[in-house]
């Protein structure tokens, strides 16, 4: 069951400048964390019970790098909390939910995450996460 939503996840081409605006905005910096395996640098801003999660491509290669070439940067997707990511993965599918991930993997801030098909949820990237606490 969804229990939150985690985090809205923004590409940026350049994590400083990204920083630089959302600190003009007021909120706090968190961290910022590499995640290799995603090719990406993240950082993280709370913002009441959620996040802002900046993502600026590491490799010309990841998935940030094409969508900013495909999309341009914005609003890359949108991570809804869960307690059990295995369970929520084997309900959406048993419901037709076309799945980018059938097993959870790791993700930024040590959270275990699955992405669910944009073709599946009107364009919109979806992550689910289980965060480690």
């Amino acid at each position: 069951m969804i229990k939150k939503i985690s985090h809205i996840g923004i590409a940026v081409k350049d994590l400083d400048a990204g920083i630089a605006f959302y600190e003009k905005l007021g909120l706090v910096l968190e961290a910022v964390e590499e995640v290799p395996s995603q090719k990406v640098k993240v950082a993280f801003f709370p913002c009441g019970d959620t996040r802002i999660e900046l993502l600026a491509p590491t490799a010309e290669d990841s998935p940030i790098a094409k969508f900013i070439e495909k999309k341009g940067e914005g609003i890359q997707h949108i991570a809804f909390g869960v307690d059990d990511l295995p369970a929520e993965l084997t309900t959406a599918e048993a419901k037709g939910i076309q799945l980018i991930d059938k097993e959870p993997r790791p993700g930024a801030h040590g959270a275990d995450i699955a992405f669910l098909h944009p073709k599946s949820s009107g364009g919109v990237l979806i992550e689910l996460c289980k965060e480690k606490h």
